[in-house]
């Protein structure tokens, strides 16, 4: 009777299904994107050493498993081949022939500050500077187009690489005299400042200095223009602050330069009042291109009163979902803030810093999550990782509704072994940037030593615990580039393909995992993974369209993904960048 009862459902749903489609057909489609090269990711996921699925579209090389898909009314109503996908066609199709390109599920950037991509857009860049002499050129030069007296803004240099030989006020303050400028670092844990900056913001050597931050200080004992971890908001907060008009103006910047870059969606990390009245406004005016999913910041005490009050969101449709708390529990690695263990293996006596010392209010994050909100515990050390993992599972003995919430670890860099497998156990996301294992490899084992690098940047052990992952940028800090991003989590290794052979190999992901940790993994972490994160009929039509694909280049040829462009960038059935 139970097989019986099965069929009929099975033949029930089918016929509905068919009767479905029928009705798409005579209404027409909105677009239909045709002979492309469409991954659906619908197959099952990898097992957790990279083993691919049997469904996988993969007999010894990668076949796409699709090349059409059809619109209509923001969401996707088919998904197959080309000349079935006509068959949509209405008096008002677009038909877009992509001609062999590559579609992938909308790809999602789950750590990002897109208010900080719009202010790179205006600011000085030195990403990529190498000395202090060159970093003053560039802030020379643009003192040359700004009026006297205008702060310059500029950001980018790594407090990593820098951390020892880090620059002073001196060369910066006899060079750009008559302007305050400051100069953040490239993961914002550092900031230099000129004489004038100083003078106009007021700060000297009787300035009191933030628990767990450092304002350098010279031969004569006044600040030498250096502010480290906790001390660089005492300027940077300073720094006169924007109308919402032009807080509005940077943030949508910010998005549309994601949209270009292909991404249908960004989880934004840390908002403050301000921005999230920017964002709230842009969604009224329905501006906004993409997607936000808004994790409000912990230090904003008065934010996080109101919302706690209202509770998170429950209208997960609209273009901007506000339903998380970012939380910043420890420093950073390169400047060795991030709370270890034991001490530093470049720094004897030195462990970093974290929890109250780094601005952490256990006691206000407890109430959101009893609330309802999803947190996420910025931790870099082992330290840091291990500790707040130790306050999520108080907050779940006291109210194990709470456990449920998806909570998230952003950046969980480096984990003690015993800690590994308890992200898995705890039901915790690890929220990772591929790009930071890349770009640190250079000091981050000077930093821990041989054993300690074992536990950093660790994918595939994390996989192996049953943790789930998702991969992001935390840009403006690197380079959210996604080609970048997938080169990076397959190889480890950088732009330049070094180290032969990848560093800390057996930690990378394969092609099937680096993809869905920027689409249905990064789904899951904001609860959406029904209505988007593979190409299926019912989902969301958000997709991203490519010039080449990384599937199969993930094999025969990984530097070349490097050499990707977005084509096209479709978000909610409409076309929000084109090639």
């Amino acid at each position: 009777m139970k097989k019986m009862n099965k069929s009929i459902l099975l033949l029930l749903s089918f016929f509905l299904t068919a009767c479905t489609q029928e009705d798409d057909r005579q209404l027409g489609a909105d677009i239909i994107l045709t002979n492309a090269r469409v991954y659906s990711m619908r197959w099952d996921e990898p097992d957790l050493d990279g083993t691919l699925s049997s469904e996988a579209p993969n007999n010894g090389e990668w076949q796409p498993d699709a090349n059409a898909v059809v619109i209509r009314n923001s969401k996707i109503v088919f998904v197959g081949k080309t000349t079935k996908a006509l068959t949509y066609q209405g008096e008002n199709t677009q038909i877009i022939d992509l001609a062999g390109a590559t579609v992938l599920p909308g790809l999602v950037d789950s750590h990002t500050h897109v208010f900080g991509v719009g202010a790179a857009l205006e600011r000085v860049d030195l990403i990529g500077v190498l000395t202090e002499e060159e970093m003053v050129a560039k802030v020379v030069e643009r003192a040359k187009t700004t009026p006297k007296g205008e702060w310059i803004i500029g950001r980018g240099w790594d407090e990593g690489v820098w951390a020892n030989q880090y620059p002073d006020k001196i060369l910066l303050s006899k060079s750009v005299p008559d302007h305050p400028v400051f100069l953040s670092s490239l993961h914002s844990f550092g900031g230099l400042a000129n004489q004038k900056a100083l003078d106009v913001v007021g700060i000297n050597s009787t300035t009191k200095v933030p628990v767990g931050g450092d304002i350098k200080l010279g031969l004569d004992g006044e600040p030498n223009g250096l502010f480290l971890n906790r001390a660089v908001p005492v300027i940077r907060d300073a720094i006169p602050s924007l109308t919402q008009e032009a807080l509005m103006a940077r943030a949508l910047a910010g998005l549309n330069q994601m949209a270009e870059d292909g991404f249908v969606a960004v989880h934004d990390a840390g908002l403050n009042t301000s921005m999230m009245a920017a964002l709230e406004q842009l969604e009224a005016e329905n501006l906004l291109p993409i997607r936000v999913y808004a994790m409000l910041s912990l230090r904003d005490e008065p934010l996080m009163e109101k919302w706690i009050e209202k509770g998170p969101d429950n209208d997960m449709d609209s273009m901007l979902v506000t339903r998380a708390v970012k939380a910043y529990y420890d420093g950073a690695l390169g400047s060795r803030g991030a709370r270890l263990l034991y001490d530093y293996s470049d720094l004897p006596g030195h462990r970093g810093i974290s929890g109250d010392g780094y601005g952490f209010n256990e006691t206000l994050m407890a109430r959101a999550m009893k609330k309802g909100f999803q947190v996420a515990i910025h931790a870099i050390g082992d330290a840091g990782n291990r500790e707040a993992l130790d306050i999520l599972e108080r907050v779940f003995d006291e109210a194990p509704f709470t456990r449920f919430n998806r909570h998230r670890i952003e950046h969980a860099q480096i984990l003690h072994p015993d800690d590994l497998p308890r992200l898995g156990q705890l039901g915790i996301i690890a929220s990772m940037e591929p790009q930071h294992a890349v770009e640190d490899k250079t000091w981050a084992e000077i930093r821990l030593g041989s054993e300690r690098i074992k536990g950093a940047y660790a994918w595939r052990s994390l996989r192996e615990s049953k943790a789930r992952l998702t991969f992001n940028s935390d840009n403006p800090g690197s380079d959210h580039n996604i080609f970048y991003g997938l080169h990076s989590a397959i190889t480890r290794q950088d732009k330049d393909s070094q180290p032969e052979g990848g560093w800390y190999i057996e930690e990378s992901v394969n092609v099937d995992e680096a993809i869905r940790s920027y689409t249905s993994w990064s789904a899951f972490a904001s609860f959406k993974e029904n209505e988007t994160g593979i190409i299926d009929v019912g989902r969301w039509a958000d997709l991203s369209v490519m010039n080449l694909d990384p599937f199969l280049l993930s094999d025969d040829s990984p530097v070349d993904l490097l050499d990707g462009q977005i084509l096209m960038t479709i978000v909610n059935g409409s076309i929000v960048y084109e090639r």
